[in-house]
């Protein structure tokens, strides 16, 4: 009966012991699944703030292109404009005089 005993209470020890081992692998586990899921994530987020920079970098160069583009044709119409009025503003000072006193 002693020696029953002794037995049941050893096995209740090692069932402990493998309980306490089995909460230790599984904690450890948990944590290397967190470790590569922030690996993941933080390649992802890595790779998606590179394709960002990469394209804020093209949209900046196409914008600069675009804000060259229009200064280019504002000044080419100010340049036609001052033409226009350099030859015919004497002409359009003596047709508003003449509109006005006519």
């Amino acid at each position: 009966m002693q020696d029953m005993i002794k037995r049941i209470i050893e096995a209740d020890s090692e069932a402990k012991a493998l309980e306490e081992a089995n909460k230790r692998a599984a904690e450890k586990e948990r944590q290397k699944i967190e470790q590569e899921a922030e690996a993941i994530y933080q390649k992802y987020m890595d790779d998606a703030q590179a394709a960002i920079e990469k394209n804020d970098a093209y949209l900046d160069k196409r914008y600069a292109r675009k804000l060259s583009d229009v200064t280019a044709r504002q000044e080419s119409a100010l340049i036609k404009l001052r033409s226009d009025y350099d030859q015919n503003r004497d002409r359009w000072v003596d047709e508003i005089v003449s509109r006005v006193t006519g």
